[in-house]
C-alpha cells in the first residue's frame, strides 16, 4: 500500500520521542516514518493495519514497527459506543535507528540491534515475559529524564533483542511511499469499508468515492494493496468476526451475518482460508488460553 510520510515530532533536548497519549481516537492516517515505534496499548480495541496485515487489536498489546512501515490503528465503534468517553491510551516510543550515534551500532557489543531492526520491518508482536519488561520499562520512561531515559531504551531493546516470544506480523517488508493524492483516496476507502463492512458493499460504491470507473479502481487496489478489494473486505469481517468469537456472547450462526456474510456456509469457508481454522477451532483456541 502507498501511504502517507508522517514527519514525527522531536524536541531539541531529546534524540527520540516517549509519548503518554490519551486521546479520543489513535487517528485514521494510514502513514508511515523512519523511526522504529514501540507501541504499547493501555486502553482501545479494534482493527490495526500494518504493511499487508490486517488484525484485531485489544488492550496490553505491544507492537515494535521497523522504519518505513505503514500502519494505522482504527478504533471499532462498538468501542465507542459502549462508553469509552476518554478514549484510548497507548504509551508510544519511537526513535531513528542511529540515535545513539552512528557509529554505535558497528560496535562489537551491539551487534544484536542491527539482527533486531531487520526483524522489525515485518513488525513484531512481543508476548509473554518479555512484553512484561518491556512494557514496566516504558511505563518508567514516561517518567524518566535525559541520561536515564537513555538507559532505559537500552534496556528494552536488549530484552527484544533476546527473546524469541514473538509473532511477525507481515509477510513482506517492501512498500511504496506515496504522493498525498494516494493516501487520501485509501484512506477513504478504509474508512468507508470499516464503517459500512456489515452492509452489501459492491464495487461501484467504492469505486464512485474513489472517483474512479469500477475497472480503473480494481486495477488501482490490486497496485496500491497486492489484493483484490474483495479479499480486503472479506479479511476486515473476519477480523470482527474473531473479535465477536473471543467475546464468546451470540452463536456462531448470528456472528457470521453480523459480520456482513450473507449465509453461513460462505462464513465458514472464507473464515477457515484467512484464519487457518474453523470458528469453532478458533474459539476454542482462545477461550481455553
Amino acid at each position: 500500500m502507498k501511504p502517507l510520510f508522517h514527519k514525527v515530532s522531536t524536541n531539541l533536548h531529546n534524540s527520540f520521542g516517549v509519548k503518554h497519549n490519551i486521546s479520543p481516537s489513535f487517528g485514521k492516517t494510514w502513514h508511515f516514518h523512519p523511526e522504529l515505534e514501540l507501541h504499547y496499548v493501555i486502553k482501545g480495541e479494534g482493527v490495526r493495519f500494518v504493511g499487508d496485515n490486517i488484525s484485531n487489536f485489544s488492550e496490553g498489546e505491544l507492537v515494535l514497527l521497523g522504519e518505513n512501515l505503514p500502519h494505522t490503528w482504527r478504533c471499532s465503534d462498538e468501542y465507542h459506543q459502549n462508553g469509552a468517553e476518554d478514549g484510548v491510551e497507548a504509551i508510544v516510543i519511537q526513535f531513528l535507528p542511529e540515535c545513539f550515534g552512528k557509529d554505535f551500532l558497528a560496535l562489537p557489543e551491539t551487534f544484536m540491534l542491527p539482527k533486531l531492526f531487520e526483524k522489525a520491518k515485518r513488525g513484531m508482536v512481543i508476548n509473554g515475559e518479555a512484553k512484561e519488561k518491556v512494557v514496566a520499562l516504558m511505563k518508567q520512561s514516561t517518567e524518566a529524564d535525559r541520561l536515564n531515559k537513555l538507559i532505559i531504551l537500552l534496556e528494552m531493546l536488549n530484552i527484544l533483542a533476546h527473546t524469541d516470544d514473538y509473532e511477525e506480523i507481515t509477510s513482506a517488508h517492501a512498500f511504496y511511499k506515496s504522493n498525498e493524492s494516494d493516501s487520501i483516496r485509501l484512506n477513504k476507502i478504509y474508512s468507508y469499508t470499516l464503517s459500512n463492512y456489515k452492509n452489501d458493499i459492491t464495487l461501484h460504491d467504492v469505486a464512485t468515492i474513489s472517483n474512479l470507473s469500477v475497472t480503473s479502481f480494481c486495477r488501482y487496489f490490486k497496485l496500491m494493496t497486492n489484493k483484490t478489494f474483495y479479499d480486503f473486505l472479506i479479511e476486515i469481517r473476519v477480523s470482527h468476526a474473531c473479535r465477536l468469537l473471543i467475546e464468546d456472547k451470540m452463536p456462531t450462526e448470528m456472528i457470521c451475518f453480523e459480520c456482513g456474510f450473507n449465509n453461513v456456509s460462505n462464513f465458514y469457508r472464507h473464515f477457515k482460508r484467512v484464519a487457518g481454522m474453523t470458528p469453532l477451532d478458533y474459539k476454542k483456541r482462545y477461550l481455553l488460553n
